[in-house]
């Protein structure tokens, strides 16, 4: 039983990070502002405005 609620935290923790959860959290304790509406548009714009305008190598 033990080794499945690990294995169901290892699972949950992959999908927020896969769902960017994980990064609006460092976002908001970096900034220092509490979680919103407004703040989630402006942290999926900032990364996505940072992902398109990366130069691609090849």
């Amino acid at each position: 039983m033990r080794r499945w609620r690990q294995l169901g935290r290892i699972l949950m923790g992959l999908l927020r990070e896969l769902a960017d959860e994980n990064a609006y959290r460092r976002h908001l304790a970096a900034h220092n502002r509490p979680a919103s509406g407004e703040e989630w548009r402006r942290f999926s714009e900032e990364r996505l405005r940072a992902k398109f305008t990366r130069p691609k190598c090849c």
